[in-house]
């Protein structure tokens, strides 16, 4: 695959592979995407999920590499708020709960609601006569109002951004907030339930109606 030809291209000639996980990480599985398709980075960036809900950010690497880092190392490194003790404690309390969660089966139910969610949205859809394109990696989802299949940025550029827009604003009319942008990421987390899921579909067939000449 295209992860394990970068690992393969990286360690070939001597170049560091770095996984940017702040979307990622904590959401597709407990270890990252990284741990998913078993493909390990040499550095990994992290944000967001680790937080807890408050703003943080982190690096991580092998020990070669972060003694590189002061007071070790050359290079610099420091921030006003780095390692601010709110977020801190924000951030261990969540991680902590995924911990647990990873062993209660929390990730296979985040996929199975994500993907009754996503592939719900597609069913409503091709019902109303509309073609969409549908990803889903593990708690996170994309539709696409497209009919070729979505590889890349030129792709999703050539989707119906337009029909996304106004099926953002019938959901945002209806109570629903989802991604705004056919570029952005849709989430699920374990606090939405079945019902919640099954609300979110019930109003996408309401605004897929109202789209209807």
């Amino acid at each position: 695959g295209f992860l394990e030809g970068l690992r393969t291209l990286c360690s070939t000639h001597g170049a560091l592979l770095i996984f940017d996980e702040v979307m990622t990480g904590f959401r597709v599985h407990y270890g990252g995407a990284q741990s998913r398709y078993n493909v390990t980075p040499d550095i990994t960036a992290l944000g967001k999920v680790i937080g807890g809900g408050l703003p943080v950010g982190a690096y991580g690497a092998s020990k070669a590499i972060m003694e590189n880092v002061a007071p070790l190392g050359p290079m610099y490194q420091a921030g006003t708020l780095s390692g601010n003790p709110l977020a801190m404690g924000a951030g261990l309390a969540t991680l902590s709960q995924l911990k647990a969660g990873a062993k209660a089966d929390l990730y296979d139910n985040l996929l199975t609601t994500t993907t009754q969610l996503a592939l719900g949205i597609q069913t409503r859809a091709a019902e109303h006569g509309l073609e969409t394109q549908v990803h889903i990696v593990g708690s996170m989802f994309s539709v696409f109002f497209a009919s070729h299949p979505i590889h890349n940025y030129a792709d999703v550029s050539r989707a119906d951004k337009a029909l996304f827009t106004k099926v953002f604003h019938g959901l945002l009319a209806q109570g629903v907030y989802m991604a705004p942008s056919p570029f952005e990421a849709g989430f699920v987390s374990a606090a939405h339930t079945t019902a919640d899921i099954e609300a979110t579909l019930a109003a996408v067939d309401r605004v897929f109606d109202q789209l209807q000449p």
